[in-house]
């Protein structure tokens, strides 16, 4: 009666399962893994209830793309960058869960291949299913900075290939997409998925060599953004694709996305209004977000010196990669739950391979930050 696309899961994995039976419980935890901008004391709800009162929200233009004047403001952001866009290259969407699944729409036919990177956030695998897309992962590595194996890439790349995600910064590895690395896949002539939903979020001295993909002159370019990550905004839901690379290329992508954004017609008209008056206040919010990030990364990197807990680099967005001691028989994420009741996000959650790894949260209350990296260090050192 349903389609395989829908087919639930097996099981519920042990983690969720222990994690909802001790909340059930009344057990207070110290959540590491918060992600939600709303819930972590940053939230200000009256500039953006300011902006949406508008009386020219209650027109509706239906726009393939979406109002013309939320895309130029889209444009001007990106020109606040460095970076000049054309407004008529902007499409807008609900999010960027929606731009890929567009994206997928216009590249592929069913069972062909986008190849994704591996460690990564597991949502594009799902995206990818919901739109009959295979995908096929190449390797972030590590040899004491993030880098994309090329050699990897270039393996995955079959005639079913139809394009490559890349995220930069990646969730979680906050690794930015090297100017190189771009390079390097544009000369496969497959078009690029560039996911630049925390590009605003750098935590280091030096900004990344490679601001946008928007960049490129060659082969085909999608960027993605969004309030969500940019202005911490994510019950908004707006996101845009900027559509870049070889121009004849360009317009006939252009062409056909608005055939798809015209069946949806999805973003909504307040948000689309007020756009101009949400990025002006995003920048605002934008800063008070990468404070916490920063005194966050200044904490864990405080608390974890001289203790057997390893942070690997974090160049940009709002997680942090934890390499823990291999001292353990279970899951390190179910140890510090079960002893320290301490909640954190498994590496394998995002595919990687290393049993030492956790994920945590910057973006966490920065006293429970606090608390949950020194109950953290406390097992990891009992462990050694």
């Amino acid at each position: 009666m349903f389609s395989s696309r829908t087919r639930l899961p097996a099981a519920i994995n042990v983690l969720t399962e222990r994690c909802r039976s001790l909340r059930e419980a009344g057990v207070p935890l110290l959540d590491l893994t918060s992600t939600n901008p709303t819930e972590v004391g940053l939230f200000d709800i009256e500039p953006w209830l300011i902006a949406l009162s508008s009386a020219e929200s209650a027109h509706y233009r239906p726009e393939p793309f979406g109002l013309l004047s939320a895309r130029q403001a889209v444009a001007q952001n990106y020109a606040a960058k460095g970076l000049t866009i054309d407004p008529r290259q902007v499409v807008l969407c609900s999010s960027t869960s929606e731009a890929y699944s567009w994206i997928f729409k216009l590249l592929t036919d069913p069972g062909e291949t986008i190849l994704v990177p591996r460690p990564s956030y597991p949502l594009l695998e799902h995206l990818a299913t919901y739109s009959d897309v295979r995908t096929s992962t190449y390797t972030i590595a590590y040899d004491g900075a993030y880098f994309i194996d090329i050699d990897s890439v270039k393996q995955q790349v079959t005639r079913q290939t139809k394009g490559v995600v890349s995220i930069s910064p990646n969730n979680p590895t906050g690794s930015f997409t090297r100017r190189a690395e771009l390079d390097a896949l544009l000369q496969l002539d497959l078009p690029i998925i560039s996911d630049e939903v925390f590009s605003d979020y750098c935590l280091q001295a030096c900004p990344p060599d490679l601001p946008s993909a928007l960049g490129a002159e060659s082969s085909l370019v999608f960027a993605l953004g969004g309030l969500s990550k940019s202005c911490a905004l994510p019950q908004l839901k707006l996101a845009w694709i900027v559509v870049g690379g070889q121009k004849d290329l360009s317009y006939q992508a252009l062409a056909r996305l608005e055939i798809i954004a015209d069946n949806f017609l999805s973003p909504n008209t307040p948000v689309q209004v007020a756009l101009p008056q949400l990025l002006d206040f995003g920048a605002q919010r934008h800063a008070q977000v990468k404070q916490r990030l920063l005194r966050n990364t200044a904490t864990l990197r405080r608390l974890t010196e001289n203790s057997p807990v390893n942070i690997w680099p974090t160049h940009g967005g709002w997680s942090a990669v934890l390499r823990l001691p291999l001292t353990v028989s279970d899951d390190w994420a179910l140890v510090l739950l079960d002893d320290q009741r301490v909640l954190v996000q498994p590496g394998w959650f995002y595919d990687f391979t290393d049993d030492r790894i956790v994920v945590v949260s910057l973006l966490t209350e920065e006293n429970d930050f606090a608390q949950g990296i020194e109950r953290l260090v406390s097992r990891a050192s009992r462990a050694t």
